[in-house]
């Protein structure tokens, strides 16, 4: 990794992952920016990053932003978020926006400096917590026999949407429905995929790869 991006808004922090980088790519280039507004500069003047570590709660926005745009520009850069969330609500985002690691700042820099070593053998930087929720998820919901046969194209759609955050009503605009119909169709998408969750429903529009924006449609919240 010769080039990484650290968007960081406490300077303290900041300077402890400048540290961890620097100790696991010696002689790499670092960037780094405080807010979300100069992540997304930063990402925008530079399409040869290799690497970015994001965190997610930035004083003007969300690290999502940035990452999402980086994805955009420099899609050969690998974005680790690296928070204090480790919630599945913020993982799941994190995932569904494109991140390819999930790093917490409460773990010790040696076991940070060892993740980011890693991903020269191809191995996804995860906390070891991070990890574990990740495979707790598949172990008690199993894997879908197979859900790319079992659900409609209309239940693909829906799916893909409620896994980018958006709430039954949007989902109703979005694809000229009514609410209950709506509400009707994600019923069936938890009975096939053996779910009970918005949570589950994202990993799983994650892994079929639903989740990605088509041109004109909304965000999500």
């Amino acid at each position: 990794m010769k080039r990484i991006l650290i968007v960081e808004d406490v300077a303290q922090t900041r300077r402890w992952l400048c540290e961890i980088a620097e100790n696991a790519f010696p002689g790499c280039s670092i960037e780094e920016a405080a807010s979300m507004r100069g992540g997304l500069a930063a990402a925008a003047a530079s399409a040869d990053f290799d690497l970015a570590l994001i965190d997610l709660g930035l004083p003007d926005g969300s690290g999502l932003e940035v990452l999402r745009s980086l994805k955009l520009v420099c899609p050969d850069a690998v974005p680790i978020v690296t928070t204090v969330m480790g919630d599945d609500a913020h993982i799941v985002a994190a995932l569904s926006a494109g991140a390819e690691g999930y790093l917490l700042k409460e773990n010790p820099a040696d076991l940070l400096t060892a993740q980011l070593k890693r991903l020269a053998d191809g191995t996804p930087a995860l906390s070891p917590s991070i990890a574990r929720r990740i495979m707790e998820h598949f172990r008690y919901t199993g894997p879908a026999a197979d859900p790319e046969e079992e659900l409609t194209a209309r239940e693909k759609e829906v799916l893909g949407l409620i896994g980018r955050g958006h709430r039954n009503v949007d989902v109703a605009a979005s694809l000229d429905l009514a609410e209950s119909t709506v509400a009707s169709h994600i019923k069936s998408i938890y009975r096939k995929l053996g779910i009970s969750s918005r949570a589950e429903a994202s990993w799983h529009a994650t892994r079929m790869g639903l989740t990605l924006n088509k041109p004109g449609e909304p965000s999500g919240r």
